[in-house]
């Protein structure tokens, strides 16, 4: 081990991948992108570090937040649909 207990070749200072570029962007603070309530499971979700996670485990639950994502908008469309089938029955 070289100075401050870095393997050699080892240069990239704590990030994931090869690019050099962070995993998380300083500049976006997702506190203002999310529910406000107390024990809501997006923000756990979203603070949890990722870095104990392999490659296989990180693609899985990629794979789980898009059928999420895939649920979130159907319900979505339900919504706004049902609501302009509503306003159509009462304007007639």
């Amino acid at each position: 081990m070289t100075q401050e207990g870095k393997k050699a070749g080892d240069n990239h200072d704590g990030l994931i991948d090869r690019l050099g570029q962070p995993v998380n962007d300083p500049h976006m603070d997702l506190d203002e992108l999310l529910p406000k309530k107390p024990g809501d499971p997006l923000v756990a979700l979203t603070k949890q570090d990722l870095d104990p996670f392999s490659v296989e485990e990180l693609h899985a639950r990629v794979a789980v937040l898009e059928a999420e994502i895939a649920r979130a908008k159907a319900k979505i469309d339900y919504a706004v649909n049902h609501r302009a089938n509503a306003e159509s029955l009462f304007k007639r």
